[in-house]
């Protein structure tokens, strides 16, 4: 199997102002990505709000990705949780779990399991699947870290475990697995500050957030980085890193549904308990755009 390489999305799930479902906004942001050179697409992730979804809406939302993808570029399905049982029946009730390339799911949060809960955890949804899988590790989210030695220890042990999305933001621990893991496990950013350092440590890109605004700049950033062309990857990432820090200013997804909706793709709507960006974070967000595009 190919190693994922390069831009990986974190789709947003636009909705309307009533709270529905915009599946005409999320076929726009897909063909927007789809236009702009990214290598592929990641559904029902943290930053689609999954939480506040129903289940008859992660299946509508996943049918409208895939027609809207027609077959272009791989599909990753984030499913993930604290109750190893549900994720298990959650990952053995897809249909069609060959559409997609690997299945994303995030470390259990809020009870804090021990390392060998980690590996348990990991270890009975791999041995009740066919998928393919690939660690989220996303401890501001999740209250507990995967060290690198419970990730390798899990690749090493499990060939359908495929890569991590090492989210930590700690660089350190990411060359800790990318200096003793196997060749072809993937060690992908899940952070947009720390693309380039997990890249030229010998990582294989990013699962972003800010790739669904700049599609076009992550995936050449990335291109060149990969060419060892470290001054001009550089550059574009000097040139949008202020928009990354507005982006997470008032939370993920309020951050890039703000930015999404001021370029014109999509609504700047979320669900509670999350609220709307604010006037003021619109106006940074317009002032850092207009600096870019000058």
């Amino acid at each position: 199997m190919k190693k994922l390489n390069g831009t990986g999305v974190a789709l947003v799930t636009p909705f309307k102002k009533d709270g529905k479902i915009d599946f005409n906004g999320l076929e726009k942001l897909v063909k927007y990505v789809l236009d702009n050179n990214v290598d592929y697409l990641v559904a029902l992730g943290t930053t689609s709000e999954t939480t506040t979804l129903k289940q008859e809406e992660k299946w509508e939302i996943i049918k409208c990705i895939q027609n809207s993808n027609y077959k272009k570029l791989p599909l990753i399905l984030g499913i993930g949780g604290n109750n190893t049982e549900n994720v298990i029946k959650e990952v053995n009730s897809i249909k069609n779990l060959s559409d997609f390339y690997a299945i994303l799911s995030v470390s259990p949060y809020y009870n804090t399991p021990s390392q060998e809960g980690i590996y348990q955890h990991f270890k009975s949804i791999v041995n009740h699947t066919e998928a393919n899988i690939i660690l989220y590790n996303v401890p501001k989210r999740t209250g507990s870290n995967i060290i690198p030695d419970t990730v390798l220890r899990l690749s090493f042990d499990f060939k359908n475990i495929i890569g991590i999305k090492e989210a930590s933001g700690n660089v350190l621990q990411s060359y800790k697995i990318l200096e003793r893991k196997k060749e072809n496990f993937s060690v992908i950013s899940g952070d947009d500050y720390t693309i380039l350092p997990v890249i030229l440590g010998g990582g294989e890109g990013v699962i972003s957030v800010i790739a669904q605004g700049f599609p076009d700049k992550i995936s050449n950033m990335i291109s060149l980085a990969k060419k060892n062309d470290v001054k001009k990857a550089f550059s574009i990432f000097y040139d949008i890193m202020n928009i990354i820090d507005l982006i997470y200013e008032e939370g993920n997804p309020t951050g890039i549904k703000t930015f999404l909706d001021v370029i014109g793709i999509c609504n700047p709507y979320v669900r509670l308990p999350l609220v709307n960006g604010t006037p003021s974070l619109r106006k940074k967000i317009l002032h850092s755009l207009n600096k870019i595009n000058q």
